[in-house]
């Protein structure tokens, strides 16, 4: 059974651009910037955060553009590791976080099939299995045997999606509901996305669409300022966190 569960997590992501000193001046009243063993400057993305979710969670991440959501995510799908604190994830997972992840520009369609397939955590007999219907959703016709490079935006997409979404997770990630594509494509994008929400255990999906999310989820985690602000029932949550 799928399950999730973080102790006193907390993330710290240097900053090495110019801007640092400002960043350093803008963000230092909020508690929010530390120094690395190098004097690099580190922001505080998550500090402390438990949580404990189980099979049947479908989960919330609400709070304000900063607060600390795509790196929860991230810290779920293993793409950042924790300073302090310890991050247990059982089951199978999916993260629909940067469909364009490990997509490369000089390789075929069919090559970033494969590419994109072990991302995910599928075997090459799983991707092998599979790759007719990816193909066929995709609807790239002979482009599937040409570069990367030769692929509008769309085309582009609608691989990356029909790749990503090929898999029954345990655990499904989003960082917004993706619909991609032209109009046919957004709708049959749309009913995938709805089917693989209805075959995992577990979701967390980050949105600014309260609405979406009260449809969705039974839970709600609210960040603020890279900390747990309030865990509980998504609807109260969700009231609570749209009053302020």
């Amino acid at each position: 059974m799928a399950r999730i569960q973080l102790d006193e997590v907390s993330v710290d992501l240097p900053v090495y651009s110019a801007s640092a000193r400002s960043l350093k001046a803008r963000l230092l009243p909020a508690g929010r910037i530390g120094e690395g063993p190098r004097h690099q400057i580190l922001v505080h993305a998550l500090r402390d955060v438990s949580c404990e979710f189980e099979a049947g969670d479908h989960v919330a991440l609400v709070g304000r553009n900063g607060a600390g959501k795509s790196t929860f995510l991230s810290v779920l799908a293993g793409i950042y590791e924790p300073a302090y604190g310890r991050v247990q994830v059982e089951g199978r997972i999916a993260a629909l976080l940067d469909i364009n992840l490990g997509m490369e520009d000089e390789a075929t369609g069919r090559e970033n099939v494969m590419l994109r397939g072990r991302l995910l955590g599928m075997s090459k007999a799983e991707i092998t299995a599979r790759l007719a219907e990816i193909v066929e959703f995709a609807a790239l016709g002979d482009h599937i045997d040409l570069p990367l490079t030769t692929y509008s935006t769309g085309m582009r997409l609608r691989l990356a999606f029909s790749v990503s979404t090929c898999v029954a997770p345990d655990v499904l990630l989003l960082d917004e509901i993706i619909g991609v594509g032209d109009v046919e494509f957004a709708k049959r994008s749309t009913e995938r996305m709805q089917q693989l929400i209805q075959r995992s255990q577990i979701l967390v999906v980050a949105s600014h669409n309260t609405h979406l999310l009260a449809e969705l989820c039974n839970k709600a985690i609210w960040l603020e300022g890279g900390r747990v602000r309030e865990i509980g029932p998504a609807a109260a949550v969700m009231a609570r966190y749209q009053s302020s």
